[in-house]
């Protein structure tokens, strides 16, 4: 990475503009072109440096549900119950752990009372038990990065 993949990082942890050429702003925020921006994220986002760059969405504001869930998958069948897990619309993350329960991911559904039928169906499609735990209450966290 350089200078400029640098600045485009530290100044999107902290909000994308919302108006008609948002690359456009960020590019002239940074000192630099709007297709520039463009491919500085693209190149970010194939390498891997950065995993993901959207918006994120608040369900449960937007009338759904969300909550974290979590499986104890053996070692050998990990990356096969991992796939079938992804696949599924609902799920917006999924990370493995060192831990008993060892595969975390959050499952978000545009309504509510979809929310058990996402854990069903994970449960009936994976053989294995979806432990739920729902939010008890919600904290913020501002984290960022300045590199």
């Amino acid at each position: 990475m350089d200078k400029l993949d640098l600045q485009l990082i530290n100044k999107l942890q902290h909000g994308f503009p919302i108006c008609e050429y948002p690359y456009a702003e960020v590019a002239e925020e940074v000192g630099t072109e709007e297709a520039t921006v463009i491919k500085r994220l693209s190149v970010l986002l194939e390498n891997k440096t950065l995993t993901r760059f959207g918006p994120m969405y608040h369900a449960e504001h937007l009338g759904g549900a969300l909550t974290l869930a979590a499986l104890a998958i053996p070692e050998k069948q990990f990356n096969r119950i991992a796939k079938i897990v992804n696949d599924m619309p609902e799920i917006a993350h999924n990370y493995k752990r060192s831990h008993e329960l060892n595969m975390w991911f959050v499952i978000a559904t545009e309504k509510p009372e979809q929310l058990n039928d996402a854990i069903k169906r994970i449960e009936s499609e994976t053989g294995f038990h979806v432990y739920n735990m729902p939010k008890q209450e919600e904290f913020y966290v501002g984290f960022y990065l300045d590199l």
